[in-house]
């Protein structure tokens, strides 16, 4: 018989529990709908009946969301959702053994701020992703599409230029994908490769006023080119974002590793699920990964459907095409992506 016990949760700063319960007690009710509690709003406490690890989630759940709100931080939904996907990683990894909410997955540490927001991981994929950027050189983020990869590597990036640990913030891509190629594009360089580039100046956007972003483009602290723009170069006291790295060759991969100079750190993200290079050409993303994955100062961060943090039929999408059959990807994989 399944054990029953109900507990409270009370707000050292009452002021902050319309923020944690949501308008119309909206977050309360998500709780419930996703860990099958019965949750009781009583103003100055909130009181969780159910089974003993829900219990014992739910009340984590809402310590991340006071923790939140106590540090000004808005609490929506999607932040919602995000403590309980922390809170289920650490009963797994954990067990359940812990006081209620004693042991929660403490992502305040690796949380970045920008001008605009703060910007915390909402899986745990996304925490040891932004955990490996801070710790290491060289960091590579490999995955399927809504995972956070280029968002996040932008706002470590941001986070490193506004606290004077790099002078300059290099944002890079291929800029020859689905067929097409510079050459063929109407308009000036600039005209050509923004298309290719917008993602990353949508991030940007998102995490800096537009006019401190233009200007710092303007004076040069923030830079937006196509990896080809690379070569030659030596890249010092900057943090460098590859984005879309599985449409570089092996060559353009290694050209662009050791543009790596002093006081440097690198972010190379891709999708090996979207390589749109000719077919019989292996992609660089992946040839580096079987190739760096073992060298001290690298770090790769593998993520998988669980890590999407867009609709969640996105998820859904992407498991059910990694269950699906590939034969002519497979004869591209390496060693270490069959392992």
């Amino acid at each position: 018989m399944t054990q029953a016990t109900s507990h409270a949760f009370q707000f050292a700063d009452a002021r902050l529990a319309l923020d944690v319960c949501g308008v119309g007690d909206a977050n309360l009710a998500l709780i419930e709908k996703r860990l099958s509690l019965d949750i009781a709003n009583r103003s100055d406490e909130i009181v969780l009946h159910g089974e003993v690890e829900s219990v014992e989630l739910g009340f984590a759940v809402l310590e991340s969301l006071y923790d939140r709100a106590r540090r000004g931080l808005v609490v929506e939904p999607a932040d919602v959702e995000a403590a309980i996907r922390m809170g289920r990683h650490h009963v797994e990894q954990s067990g359940t053994d812990d006081a209620p909410g004693q042991g929660q997955a403490n992502t305040a540490n690796v949380a970045i701020t920008t001008r605009k927001k703060s910007i915390s991981p909402r899986t745990p994929g996304q925490a040891e992703y932004l955990v490996a950027m801070r710790d290491h050189e060289l960091t590579f983020g490999v995955g399927p599409a809504g995972t956070g990869k280029t968002y996040l590597a932008a706002a470590m990036a941001i986070s490193h230029l506004l606290e004077g640990k790099v002078r300059r913030l290099i944002l890079s891509r291929p800029a020859v994908e689905a067929g097409e190629r510079l050459g063929f594009l109407p308009g000036d360089m600039k005209e050509k490769v923004d298309p290719y580039l917008r993602p990353l100046y949508d991030a940007l956007y998102d995490m800096l006023p537009r006019d401190q972003v233009e200007k710092r483009i303007e004076a040069g602290s923030i830079e937006i080119a196509p990896l080809a723009f690379m070569r030659g170069r030596t890249l010092s006291e900057a943090f460098v974002i590859l984005d879309e790295a599985q449409n570089t060759t092996p060559a353009q991969m290694k050209m662009f590793l050791t543009r790596l100079g002093e006081g440097s750190r690198m972010v190379v993200n891709g999708d090996l699920s979207q390589v749109d290079l000719p077919r019989g050409i292996k992609s660089g993303l992946r040839d580096a990964l079987g190739t760096l994955g073992s060298v001290k100062g690298v770090a790769v961060k593998r993520f998988n459907a669980s890590d999407v943090v867009r609709h969640p039929l996105v998820g859904r999408i992407i498991q059910a095409y990694d269950a699906a059959p590939k034969p002519e990807a497979d004869a591209y994989k390496t060693k270490a992506d069959q392992g």
